[in-house]
């Protein structure tokens, strides 16, 4: 039986267009945030070379400027990134060793100097801002899960409606990434991004609540200490160590801790 002949699809006059670039600054923070994205999705361990040399030559454009706005936004979508997917954490923190070893020594920031009184500058100046990143987001990570813990004790009743809220999907994601901060913390301290002193900064903050810990920093502190434990035991910490030790075997017995948790410390 003969086919009909089919009319061919007219073109509506709203049909959806593909984003042109040529237009858009070539400076401006949105293409940044756009080529880095997806520089990032691309990045897998075999292709770590040719994409991180990309990502530093697009950190590099702040070479022009005066406050390393550049550099600080490439920052920020690494730790996002970072965080968001912790499987990836080993590679994300290679790529931030191998940023401050390859960052222009032309890139500064005039607002930041050294004790000569002269802007830091370089690798120096990279590992500045992701001090100052890791401070930030560690800090933030904690008032952010305070949602989760929220939406976590809600009654029976509001247990459905809380499952399904936005805030509940928000808490969980922060719930995500700040785990997802501690291992990346982790796994720059073993590729001496971070000091010793920073490490047990954060072990201490996530023991500072022994009475009434929140399951995340737990969770977070068994992470941590999984990840980096066998170097921060040296002589010198172990006073440190045996202190942590000693808190963590509180917990153990703690009735506001609850089996899980128990099981994991």
């Amino acid at each position: 039986v003969p086919l009909e002949p089919v009319a061919p699809l007219q073109l509506s006059e709203n049909r959806w267009h593909r984003k042109a670039i040529t237009n858009v600054d070539q400076d401006s923070p949105e293409l940044v945030d756009r080529k880095i994205k997806a520089l990032l999705n691309k990045s897998k361990m075999e292709k770590f070379d040719s994409i991180s040399d990309q990502i530093i030559a697009w950190a590099n454009r702040s070479e022009q400027e005066k406050d390393g706005r550049t550099l600080i936004q490439v920052i920020r979508l690494v730790f996002e990134k970072a965080t968001d997917e912790a499987t990836w954490s080993e590679m994300y923190a290679r790529l931030c060793r191998k940023m401050m070893e390859q960052i222009s020594p032309k890139v500064q920031d005039d607002g930041i100097k050294n004790s000569e009184g002269k802007p830091i500058a370089g690798g120096q100046l990279f590992r500045k801002y992701l001090l100052n990143r890791c401070q930030e987001d560690f800090e933030r990570g904690w008032a952010i899960e305070d949602q989760a813990a929220k939406a976590a004790s809600a009654s029976k009743e509001e247990e459905e409606i809380a499952l399904y809220s936005e805030e509940y999907y928000a808490a969980q994601k922060a719930k995500r990434q700040g785990l997802g901060l501690i291992k990346f913390i982790g796994e720059l301290f073993k590729l001496q991004m971070l000091t010793e002193r920073i490490m047990h900064e954060c072990v201490k903050k996530l023991l500072g609540n022994v009475e009434n810990p929140e399951e995340e920093e737990i969770e977070s502190l068994c992470k941590l200490l999984t990840t980096v434990g066998q170097m921060l035991e040296t002589a010198k910490a172990r006073a440190h160590m045996h202190v942590y030790f000693d808190r963590m075997k509180e917990l153990t017995k703690s009735p506001n801790v609850n089996s899980r948790m128990q099981f994991m410390l």
